[in-house]
């Protein structure tokens, strides 16, 4: 049997967020050849980020000399291997190819560029960022949704209003970050140790969250048990619709509900409780892949950046 060569990548994209990385090795045409991810998120590094690149970039090999090397997310923050400054919105996703910022102590043999997170102030003092969503957002643009209401659910829920493929106004919600923080810690911890799924407690969940403050409403799954009403085992479903229906209905309140579905950026697992809580309230969904619009973005950005690397191996 002849074993033919794995083609060497002329690009490497790299989702690098706090917990987990992602990562595509990519033709010149920025097709997929080779993906992987892990936990070796920032966190994880200890600082020590171009050994970690460079690990990554061993394993998803060979590479094409002088091979072009994006990453997007809090690899660029703070915390991360260079604090990259913000780009302020409103803002035309096409223009991040032109703020990327070169990573000058990169492994040796690759061109590493880092995607600029992106910052909003509003008129009223409010202000928010995001890094890593403005490239899934520029992927989704390229791949023709360019205006319109979007939400990209995690442990910082974004959401997002576009305009002509520019970045109008976002909102982030801690929605994924309280939902680990109360599943685990504090009165509502104590009714979670054998949950079951409840499609109804989640609902309700929801409906709670519409009537009362937040606060409230993450009470009344804990009076619901103690008083009778909810079996201890649901409460996780619970808890998750009061939080997920408190994002939509702070969203919807912030964006208008509008008459076009509003486009949830995320794979099907992530996706799926953000269209139970827009079916429940009446407002249309539509879905895009996350992994089609990330990959659909480092071509993008290629593409802007000019011609590919050459041929040789890394």
């Amino acid at each position: 049997m002849i074993v033919r060569p794995s083609p060497p990548a002329a690009i490497v994209g790299i989702d690098w967020g706090t917990s987990r990385r992602r990562v595509w090795a990519l033709d010149p045409q920025a097709q997929p050849l080779r993906e992987f991810d892990d936990d070796a998120g920032m966190l994880h590094c200890g600082g020590r980020f171009a050994q970690a690149l460079a690990d990554a970039l061993q394993r998803i090999g060979p590479l094409a000399a002088s091979a072009r090397v994006l990453l997007s997310g809090m690899v660029g923050s703070a915390q991360g291997w260079h604090a990259v400054p913000y780009a302020d919105a409103p803002l035309a996703l096409d223009s991040l190819a032109t703020r990327l910022h070169a990573v000058a102590d990169a492994p040796a043999g690759v061109q590493v560029h880092i995607v600029p997170g992106v910052r909003w102030r509003d008129g009223d003092g409010s202000v928010d960022v995001m890094r890593g969503e403005e490239t899934q957002l520029l992927g989704a643009c390229a791949l023709g949704h360019r205006d319109g209401r979007f939400v990209l659910p995690g442990t910082h829920s974004k959401w997002v209003v576009l305009r002509d493929g520019g970045i109008e106004r976002f909102s982030t919600y801690l929605t994924g970050e309280l939902f680990a923080l109360l599943s685990q810690h504090g009165t509502l911890a104590a009714l979670m140790h054998e949950p079951m799924a409840d499609e109804a407690a989640f609902a309700e969940g929801v409906r709670a969250s519409g009537r009362a403050a937040l606060s409230h409403a993450l009470f009344e799954c804990r009076a619901r048990v103690v008083a009778g009403d909810m079996a201890a085992a649901s409460a996780r479903d619970h808890l998750s619709g009061v939080l997920i229906g408190a994002e939509w209905h702070d969203a919807l309140q912030r964006f208008g509900r509008g008459a076009e579905p509003v486009q949830v950026i995320g794979d099907a697992e992530l996706a799926r409780r953000h269209v139970q809580v827009a079916q429940q309230l009446g407002v249309p969904i539509a879905r895009i892949d996350a992994r089609d619009a990330q990959l659909a973005a480092w071509a993008a950005i290629s593409r802007s950046m000019g011609s590919g690397s050459s041929s040789k191996h890394f």
